[in-house]
């Protein structure tokens, strides 16, 4: 028997009705493009340190400073936007990229197997490495070259395990913490230190009588600005604004003078 239409017609709109929320699951949501939202609203927001020197510290002037305030500064402008500078810490610094409050992390970022798996990645943007530094009389440029010469390091810090491995020949003196190695450095007790490219400018900022200059790298980890996964142009203005700091000069100036060193040539 033919079923009256309003009946048919209410059975449609009921299946119709039942269906809806299923397609609201299963239909993809806009994606809003970072680059685009970026423009619009005319305001790059990046998460940066304010309690990691040389990265990232508040100043005498109680403004943020450090060569990745400066990082953001120089994308913000090649963005043609302002910046908003938000402060994190290690631990906060990716939710607030996922959650949004952030468009960029600029935080001293490492890139790991862990972190790639939920954010992405530029190209690398600044120096971070152990090595061996020393003042410029003392000739080294490589393990073999720690023959006959005395090097402090922190006992099982990673570049004190690294050098024992890469030099048998050298003499190393260990220090139990990183105030007894670079006091042992700056006394002359020992004539070259193993330690973070960071330690090594913290200690050129104080301009000491024996400033400890780069001889060669234990451990390459640079550092990357972070962002959102798939925001393929984001990532494309980013990595272009880096790579015209480093054709122009521009990140070596800013490693010079927060660093105390040249951009390494592998950056």
């Amino acid at each position: 028997m033919t079923q009256p239409s309003h009946r048919r017609a209410r059975r449609t709109w009921l299946a119709t009705l039942l269906l809806a929320p299923a397609l609201a699951l299963t239909t993809p949501a806009a994606h809003a493009d970072a680059l685009d939202t970026i423009t619009k609203a005319g305001v790059l927001k990046v998460a940066v340190p304010e309690d990691y020197p040389p990265f990232g510290s508040v100043g005498p002037d109680m403004q943020p400073q450090g060569y990745d305030i400066d990082t953001a500064a120089l994308l913000a402008k090649s963005m043609n936007v302002k910046l908003q500078l938000v402060p994190v810490n290690s631990a906060n610094r990716i939710p607030y990229l996922q959650t949004n409050k952030v468009d960029l992390v600029i935080s001293s970022l490492g890139k790991t197997p862990d972190r790639e798996k939920v954010i992405d990645f530029s190209n690398a943007y600044a120096p971070y490495y152990q090595g061996v530094f020393g003042p410029a009389d003392i000739k080294v440029s490589g393990p073999a070259d720690l023959t006959g010469k005395t090097v402090g390091a922190t006992r099982g810090a990673l570049e004190e395990i690294a050098l024992t491995q890469m030099a048998p020949n050298a003499t190393i003196k260990r220090f139990e913490d990183n105030n007894a190695t670079i006091a042992a450095f700056l006394s002359g007790q020992v004539q070259l230190i193993a330690a973070g490219n960071i330690v090594a400018a913290a200690i050129n900022a104080k301009n000491p009588p024996r400033r400890p200059e780069p001889k060669f790298v234990i451990k390459d980890s640079p550092c990357f600005v972070g962002m959102n996964k798939n925001e393929s142009r984001l990532l494309e203005k980013v990595n272009a604004a880096i790579a015209q700091a480093k054709a122009d000069g521009t990140l070596n100036t800013m490693s010079k003078k927060w660093f105390g060193a040249p951009l390494p040539a592998t950056l």
